[in-house]
């Protein structure tokens, strides 16, 4: 694929897709926001690729709207507008459905819709000196589509108040709501987000899809018999699988697992 708005490259087991329109602060518009669904989707489905980072090229992760995008939807109607929001609740649904892990390298700073991207990623490393802001209400906005990925990433309380005050924070406040999972300094980023990826990409792949799957699925869930009967199923069922048997049989055996050959 030719992409225009962004790189994706695979190395080895790992691959990395690169938000790639620095002068514009890296800001999605429809093509953007159609090329990253098609690199997830086309990435979860690649049979080598174990993890994925998600980068970006220039000063800022990504500023969310492009403002040309964004003066065109003011002249549509609402059925355009509701097709036109769709089509990034459903590139946001690709990263976070995605089989393979994905990781969020945020080497600048993440404004608006550019936090949904973050959000909806496994997880996230951010440079110290980015700055993070839910700018919707600002422009007479809200931040609804990216709202399911950002209220699960930092919780309900911080939401109320970043969804209604448009403050900027910096990365140690992203840190401390529980955003980004980790803040280093900015020599140090990419050898931390690259040292992650290799973490995950060195795990069973069909565990870490089910691991990330159960997550999903099981959170927020009252415990009761048929969820008791649910995990009991699944982990009955992953033990039995092929990697299942491999895993515990290398542990046991002190030796290194088939899929790490």
């Amino acid at each position: 694929m030719d992409y225009q708005t962004l790189t994706v490259a695979v190395d080895g087991r790992i691959a990395r897709v690169t938000l790639n329109r620095p002068e514009l602060r890296n800001a999605f518009n429809e093509q953007s926001i159609a090329e990253l669904a098609l690199a997830f989707d086309e990435l979860g489905r690649h049979e080598l690729v174990r993890a994925i980072v998600l980068q970006a090229n220039g000063s800022a992760f990504c500023a969310g709207a492009d403002l040309n995008w964004m003066k065109k939807m003011a002249g549509y109607s609402d059925s355009e507008n509701r097709a036109d929001a769709m089509l990034l609740a459903d590139m946001l649904r690709t990263i976070y459905l995605c089989p393979k892990p994905v990781v969020a390298k945020v080497q600048g700073d993440c404004y608006a819709g550019g936090m949904g991207l973050v959000a909806a990623c496994d997880m996230a490393v951010s440079v110290d000196t980015a700055n993070f802001c839910l700018s919707e209400v600002k422009l007479g906005l809200i931040p609804a589509t990216i709202s399911p990925y950002v209220i699960k990433a930092m919780g309900e309380n911080a939401a109320r108040r970043y969804f209604l005050t448009a403050e900027r924070f910096d990365a140690r406040e992203a840190h401390r709501i529980g955003f980004v999972h980790e803040v280093v300094a900015a020599d140090a980023l990419d050898a931390r987000a690259a040292a992650l990826a290799e973490t995950l990409a060195n795990n069973s792949p069909n565990a870490v899809k089910e691991a990330k799957k159960l997550v999903r699925e099981i959170a927020g869930q009252p415990v009761t018999e048929g969820l008791l009967e649910d995990t009991a199923g699944r982990i009955a069922a992953i033990r039995a699988s092929t990697e299942g048997r491999e895993g515990v049989a290398s542990f046991l055996e002190k030796r290194r697992p088939s899929w790490l050959d």
